[in-house]
């Protein structure tokens, strides 16, 4: 399996804050999934609207995202099928490093991580800057974006140099996007406490139930109409 990263230089020069923090309250025990499982990528090619919004309840509280299918249409139009389709359902915020973003994407079943593990989608052109509250696909190279995508939790205009395209921001609860847990942040096999991208590809939301205890995820996410 490709390890997602957004610049292994970048993270580092940022650093990580893994101190002491208030725990957060732990996920809900079992998460339902209101539609089938994304099993087949091929039929989630469904074109955006020129703007809509998707909306994610989470542990923490509700986040609204704004996309904008101008600024990166096929990032748009990927992330669309995947709210859409319910990939998100569940799914933990699995990388989140202070003053710099926090990263989800897998999705809490193996079996649908896996299915979409060879689903890219070619680069867009970089139109927006990393700003704070831009939400980005991450990738392992050119034409690798997937289902990994971060917000930016400070303007990192570093990042735009290197492909990473914006394709919508936070325009409601930045607030609760602030309050995921911290406490783990980078990844194991990153240099941090947080899960290796391998284990959560291989056996999803157990390895984060088991392992994690106060790693926030998402209860749901939808389109919504403004």
């Amino acid at each position: 399996m490709k390890v997602i990263f957004l610049s292994c230089l970048f993270t580092l020069s940022v650093g990580l804050s893994v101190g002491a923090q208030t725990p957060a309250k732990a996920p809900p025990a079992t998460t339902v999934h209101r539609k089938p499982l994304m099993l087949n990528p091929a039929v989630a090619k469904a074109k955006a609207p020129e703007t809509y919004r998707a909306k994610f309840t989470t542990s923490k509280g509700v986040f609204v995202v704004e996309v904008t299918r101008a600024w990166a249409p096929l990032g748009a139009d990927r992330f669309y099928n995947l709210v859409k389709g319910g990939y998100f359902d569940g799914a933990p915020f699995y990388r989140v490093i202070s003053n710099f973003m926090v990263q989800f994407g897998f999705s809490p079943s193996p079996a649908v991580s896996k299915a979409w593990d060879k689903a890219t989608i070619k680069d867009d052109p970089v139109k927006q800057s990393n700003k704070r509250g831009y939400i980005t696909f991450a990738t392992s190279g050119p034409n690798s974006r997937t289902t990994q995508v971060f917000i930016n939790y400070k303007d990192n205009g570093g990042l735009d140099s290197q492909g990473f395209a914006p394709f919508g921001t936070v325009v409601e609860g930045m607030e609760v996007v602030d309050n995921f847990y911290k406490g783990y942040g980078d990844g194991a096999d990153m240099g941090g406490r947080g899960p290796t991208q391998s284990n959560l590809a291989n056996q999803g939301i157990a390895y984060v139930k088991k392992s994690f205890p106060n790693m926030d995820t998402i209860i749901s996410a939808e389109i919504v109409t403004k």
